[in-house]
Parts: C-alpha cells; structure tokens; sequence
C-alpha cells in the first residue's frame, strides 16, 4: 500500500465529496422550500441519489489508489441507491394520493388542464 496519496487524487477525491455533499445539502434544502408533499418528494430523492454517487466515486478513487487496483466494490452502492430510490418515491406518493383521496381531496395534475394536443 502506499502511504501518501498524490495532489490529483487528493484533489479529484475532494472535489467528489464537496459535490456530493453540496448535493445531499440542496436537496434537504428543497424538503424545507417546497410546500407540498408532491413537491418536497423529488428534493431528497435527487439529491440522496446525485449525493451517494459523488461519495462512491471519491471512495472509488482513492481505494484504488490506495490498493494499486480498481476498487470498484463501493460503485455497487450508488447503483442500489439509483435503482431503489425512484423505486420507493413512487410508493411514498401512490401511498400519499391514497390517502389523500380517502380524506376526500381533490388531486391536482399538472399540465391536466391544458387542451390536448392534435
């Protein structure tokens, strides 16, 4: 193993993190912005998925480096994330409708109200 990593791949692992984690901050910033919850339920989602990929990949690099060979063990973790999350937002808002239809409210459809289109 080696003891010290060079500058690029120190550098190219905190740029991957500092995305990630600016991506996971916007999107819990969008939970609090947005006002309803068909609305907040794409925030989390995108950032969570854009967030877990810019670690998996910092984490990819420097392990490979570190290791002399490709470490691709942790990208495993950004693809169950990117095929689960989407996945699991569309149940949270099946189960949201649900239950806002038992309550008896209207669910608006965006774009339901234009004309159709010929």
């Amino acid at each position: 193993m080696n003891a010290w990593a060079p500058l690029w791949v120190d550098a190219l692992t905190a740029v991957l993190v500092v995305v990630g984690a600016l991506a996971a901050l916007i999107g819990s910033f969008g939970v609090l912005r947005l006002k309803s919850f068909f609305q907040r339920i794409h925030a989390p989602t995108l950032g969570a998925t854009l967030g877990t990929w810019g670690f998996t990949f910092a984490t990819a690099v420097q392990a490979s480096f570190e290791r002399g060979q490709p470490y691709l063990h942790a990208l495993l973790i950004a693809v169950f994330i990117a095929l689960t999350a989407p996945v699991t937002t569309v149940f949270l808002m099946r189960a949201a409708v649900f239950r806002a239809r038992l309550r008896g409210e209207e669910i608006r459809v965006p774009g339901a109200d234009a004309p159709p289109r010929e």
